[in-house]
């Protein structure tokens, strides 16, 4: 089955074994090296393939250099919304310990 023909619950199913599957060797990463070093690894892996990304949109050189800026607003603009949604997140780590209570307040 494509993509084209699965549902969005089939897609949405697929994205996150695709997350969960790029946060598992993350973490296996993190065995080898320090978090901060395997999530500069993910940036520029995801910078890396989303250059390619833009690359298969683009026939020409000039249609590619046509869209680097919106190609580029675009990304920064969905890694924005998603590190803000996944941080608010994150303040629930926070909500179960009373140390850091009196930084939710």
């Amino acid at each position: 089955m494509t993509t084209s023909e699965m549902s969005e619950e089939e897609l949405d199913l697929q994205y996150r074994k695709m997350i969960d599957s790029f946060i598992d060797q993350a973490n296996d990463l993190v065995q080898q090296s320090n978090p901060e070093n395997v999530s500069m690894a993910l940036l520029h892996a995801a910078s890396r393939f989303n250059a390619f990304v833009v690359t298969t949109h683009a026939e020409t050189l000039s249609d590619f250099e046509n869209d680097i800026d919106k190609a580029k607003v675009f990304f920064i603009s969905k890694y924005d919304e998603m590190l803000s949604e996944n941080l608010e997140d994150y303040k629930e780590v926070y909500k179960d310990d009373l140390k850091y209570a009196h930084l939710m307040s």
